[in-house]
């Protein structure tokens, strides 16, 4: 048995889960957030024998896009001109990460 533990962005979740759910995986879903942008994430958990791992990977990849997000930086400072105002950064966000880790055991109660 393994454990996928996939971080999603919070806009990818609901597709995934649906996709997950259509093709029989059950998953707990769980709410966290990034450190960098602190914005909000979905974690599934989904245990699953050896060989649906690539099948559990790839719904979630083909579920979870890369959009660009605009941020705001902080202010900067010059000596000439004090204070200039934040200018917003672009960065990427979405996709997902995924761990597999092994199990020695499972029980569903």
């Amino acid at each position: 048995m393994k454990l996928i533990f996939a971080i999603v962005n919070g806009d990818d979740s609901a597709a995934v889960s649906k996709a997950l759910g259509k093709n029989g995986f059950r998953a707990t879903k769980l709410a966290s957030s990034g450190s960098f942008l602190s914005s909000g994430n979905t974690t599934f958990l989904i245990c699953v024998e050896e060989s649906e791992v690539d099948t559990v990977i790839n719904i979630v990849q083909q579920k979870c896009h890369h959009r660009k997000q605009f941020v705001p930086s902080a202010p900067t400072y010059g000596p000439a001109t004090g204070e200039l105002p934040a200018m917003p950064l672009e960065v990427p966000v979405g996709g997902a990460t995924v761990f597999v880790t092994n199990i020695e055991r499972f029980e569903k109660l």
